[in-house]
């Protein structure tokens, strides 16, 4: 008679289940991080003052005596130019943060290079790392000449 082979059944270790855990951020990934909270933070403020000069900003300014009527235009146009300038910034912080969403962020447009974090943390709105854009001041000031 044969004898039927027998046939052990390994014992499958069961698997431990954990609670996952959070990857842990490179320092650069937290100064990024940060970044992306100071231009939220920024953008919300600008914002805030753009609405608060549409509400108090008058419209057509009618002062009897022509030294208080320049005066009232020189301080809306300085006003309307201030937050002309709010709006190209608020465009820049809106892109960086796109950048950063994306993860284009902190690569130079220029050469490809990784712009350090010193400079994103100075300025975070650039698009050059710190050689790239001396290099490109440079040419503009050869190309205005020489100034």
């Amino acid at each position: 008679m044969k004898k039927k082979a027998t046939v052990k059944k390994k014992a499958t270790a069961k698997k431990k289940t954990t609670a996952k855990k959070a990857p842990l951020l490179s320092p650069r990934s937290k100064v990024i991080q940060h970044i992306k909270q100071d231009l939220l933070s920024q953008r919300t403020s600008l914002l805030k003052e753009a609405e608060e000069t549409l509400n108090t900003l008058p419209g057509e300014i009618n002062f009897p005596d022509m030294g208080d009527q320049a005066t009232a235009e020189t301080d809306r146009n300085f006003i309307l130019r201030l937050r002309d300038r709010e709006r190209m910034l608020l465009k820049k912080i809106e892109e960086t943060i796109e950048r950063i969403d994306s993860t284009d962020f902190g690569i130079c447009e220029e050469c490809g290079n990784e712009i350090g974090t010193k400079r994103l943390e100075a300025r975070p709105v650039t698009t050059y790392c710190i050689d790239c854009k001396t290099r490109q001041e440079e040419e503009e000031r050869i190309a205005e000449g020489g100034k």
